[in-house]
């Protein structure tokens, strides 16, 4: 499973993979429960993971840059039930990280979701980082 294929849909939780697309919607798989359904766009709005940012008191960075740093970590990943814990973790973690800007709620989430790719033994890549790395081992 590619990281360039997750999605984010709105309203649903978890994370999921982009099967396929239809004129009014896409079908995707969970990674969660490995379920396959339709999500119309007329109802949900979807997020290529590879295109969140996250505000940061530098320059934005991508959300992959954080998953990175979570994974490199010797930090044990917080409950996400626990906003100041989440907060703590990330401060540790990802200093850089604008936590006037960024909302707990969206930190509880980047926990949930690196819980997820690291469940589904996700590496998580740009495309362009992808196709270097191919490209050097070839």
């Amino acid at each position: 499973m590619e990281y360039s294929k997750l999605i984010s849909i709105t309203g649903l939780n978890g994370l999921f993979e982009l099967v396929g697309s239809k004129t009014d919607g896409a079908i995707v798989k969970s990674l969660d429960d490995q379920s396959t359904k339709f999500v119309s766009s007329r109802v949900h709005n979807f997020s290529h993971l590879e295109s969140i940012e996250v505000y940061t008191v530098r320059d934005n960075v991508n959300l992959v840059d954080v998953f990175q740093a979570m994974g490199k970590s010797k930090e044990a990943l917080p409950s996400d039930k626990d906003a100041a814990a989440v907060k703590a973790y990330f401060q540790k973690v990802y200093p850089d990280m604008d936590f006037a800007r960024v909302y707990a709620s969206d930190m509880k989430k980047m926990v949930k979701w690196y819980a997820i790719l690291k469940a589904n033994n996700v590496d998580p890549k740009l495309s362009e980082e992808a196709e270097e790395d191919t490209e050097e081992q070839a």
